[in-house]
This record gives C-alpha cells, structure tokens and sequence, in this order.
C-alpha cells in the first residue's frame, strides 16, 4: 500500500508543475494518473530528484514520465525493472576489471 504521506505539500506542489511541462510536450497524458505515478514512485519506489525534472532535458524527462507510468506498481508503489534517470542520489557507476575487482569512475 502506498503512504502518500511520504510526499510534502513542496513534494506534491513541484510534481504539478512537472505533470503541466510533461502534458505541454505529450498533450496525450491523464494529469491525475501521471501526478499519482510521480507521486507514488517518489514515496515509495525510488525518491526522484524533483528539481532536476522541473528542468530537465524534454528527453530525459518523458523518459522517466513515461517509464515510471509502465513499470510501476499502483498497489505499492515500486517500480518493476525501470530506474529513472532523473532520481534522487544516483549510484555511481562503477567498472570490473577482467578479475571482478572494481575500478574507480573515469
């Protein structure tokens, strides 16, 4: 079950003003079910880095609109197999030598 709670008013208000810039670029989007998958994905399957979309790359923000609406999961809120570009904190990349040992980023 989703704890909607988890999201601020600030939360709530910034994911409105993602779902307005979203709906310019693809008219086609239902702004309740976008907001609600936003808001879903962002308290309860991987916290989005609400700032970055606001102003994001129109590409890379339909990405994340678009996945986060067919991979996540109404019922608890996580999303299945899909990783947003725009999240909050992204894990650094890192690299195997042919030994499995982890070399450091370039």
């Amino acid at each position: 079950m989703i704890d909607w709670s988890k999201c601020s008013s600030t939360d709530t208000f910034a994911v409105r003003q993602i779902v307005k810039r979203a709906r310019i670029i693809d008219p086609c989007l239902d702004p309740l079910d976008t907001a609600m998958d936003l808001e879903a994905c962002h308290a309860c399957g991987c916290p989005l880095d609400l700032k970055r979309m606001a102003t994001a790359a129109e590409s890379d923000l339909m990405h994340d609109v678009h996945g986060i609406s067919q991979y996540i999961d109404r019922e608890s809120g996580e999303l299945d197999g899909f990783v947003p570009r725009l999240r909050a904190d992204p894990e650094p990349l890192t690299k195997e030598d042919g030994d499995g040992k982890q070399l450091e980023n370039d």
